[in-house]
C-alpha cells in the first residue's frame, strides 16, 4: 500500500512543479512520478541541510514541491532534461 501511496504523491508533485516550471505540456504521467519522488527527497534533503523542519502536511507539500522544482531547474541547467 505503501509504493502505491508514494507513486500517486509523487505524480502530483512531479505535476504541480512541472506546472510551475512550464513544462508539463512536455512530461507524461511517468516522468511527473520520477520527478515528484526525486524531487521530494531532494527538497527534504536541502531542508534538512538548511535546518529546516517540515511540521505539518502542508509544510510536508511545500518542501516535495519545491525540491521538485529545483530538480526540474537543474536538469534543465545542465542540459539533461529531456523534456525541454
Amino acid at each position: 500500500m505503501g509504493l502505491i501511496v508514494s507513486i500517486v504523491v509523487g505524480g502530483i508533485v512531479g505535476w504541480l512543479a512541472s506546472l510551475i516550471m512550464k513544462t508539463s505540456n512536455q512530461m507524461g504521467i511517468i516522468a511527473n512520478v520520477l520527478v515528484g519522488i526525486v524531487g521530494s527527497s531532494l527538497g527534504f534533503w536541502l531542508a534538512g541541510l538548511l535546518g529546516l523542519a517540515a511540521y505539518g502536511t502542508v509544510a510536508r507539500w511545500i518542501v516535495s514541491v519545491a525540491g521538485a522544482v529545483v530538480l526540474i531547474w537543474s536538469l534543465k541547467k545542465l542540459g539533461l532534461f529531456m523534456w525541454a
